[in-house]
C-alpha cells in the first residue's frame, strides 16, 4: 500500500448481518403480522442488536419496506419491443413479488403508517417497477393519449385488487386479461382501428 492510498477505518460490515435481519422481518411479518413485527422482535429473531439495527435502519418502517419489496429491486424484462409479451414479463413479475407471506403483512399497515407520514418520492421510486413500465412503452413506439403514470397505476391497483380483494382474487385466473386492458388503454385507436378492420359487419 502506497502513502496515498486511503486506509479502511472502523469495522468491516458482515456480510450476514443484513440478510439475517431481512430474513427475520420476513418471518416475524408472515407469521405474526405487522403490528407484531416490531424491531425488538426482529432483534430477538435475528440475533442482531436494535442500536445495529437502527445504524442500518433509520425506522421500522423502513425496515419492513426493504424485507417485503427488496425483489421488486431484482425485476429484470428484457424490453423486446413486443409489448404484450413485455408487459406480460412485467406484470408476472410484479404481481409475484407483492404475493408473498411478508408483502401481503405488510401492505396494509404500511398503507395506514403512510396516512401519517407518507415517505418521500425517492423511497417510493426504490421499489418501483415503474421505470421497467416506461422502457416496455417506449420502446413499443407508442405515445399514451393517457398520463403514463396513471396507467401504471391502473396495473399496481389491479395487482393488489388480484391479491387483496376477495371477489378479484376469486376470479383470479392469469394475468393476460390484465395485460389486453393495459394494451386497449396504451392504445386505443390502434385497437379501435384492429376491431373495425376484423368486423365486416361493423358500421363505417
Amino acid at each position: 500500500m502506497t502513502a496515498t492510498e486511503p486506509v479502511a477505518r472502523g469495522r468491516r460490515r458482515d456480510p450476514t448481518f443484513e440478510s439475517a435481519v431481512l430474513e427475520a422481518t420476513r418471518e416475524a411479518l408472515a407469521e405474526a403480522g405487522f403490528p407484531a413485527a416490531t424491531v425488538k422482535e426482529i432483534s430477538r429473531r435475528s440475533g442482531v442488536s436494535a442500536p445495529a439495527i437502527y445504524r442500518r435502519w433509520p425506522t421500522r418502517l423502513t425496515l419492513i419496506e426493504d424485507a417485503a419489496f427488496s425483489t421488486l429491486t431484482e425485476v429484470e424484462i428484457e424490453v423486446t419491443g413486443d409489448l404484450r409479451g413485455d408487459l406480460r414479463r412485467l406484470v408476472l413479475a410484479f404481481e409475484e413479488s407483492l404475493d408473498t407471506p411478508a408483502a401481503r403483512a405488510a401492505i396494509p399497515g404500511l398503507i395506514a403508517a403512510y396516512r401519517q407520514e407518507a415517505p418521500p418520492p425517492a423511497q417510493w421510486l426504490k421499489f418501483s417497477v415503474r421505470p421497467q413500465f416506461y422502457a416496455i412503452v417506449e420502446a413499443a413506439g407508442i405515445d399514451p393519449d393517457l398520463d403514463i403514470d396513471e396507467i401504471f397505476d391502473v396495473i399496481h391497483g389491479s395487482i393488489l385488487a388480484r391479491i387483496f380483494i376477495p371477489l378479484a382474487a376469486d376470479r383470479r385466473r392469469g394475468v393476460d386479461t390484465l395485460v389486453e386492458m393495459i394494451v386497449r388503454i396504451l392504445t386505443p385507436r390502434q385497437e379501435s382501428h384492429e376491431s373495425r378492420r376484423h368486423d365486416p359487419g361493423q358500421r363505417r
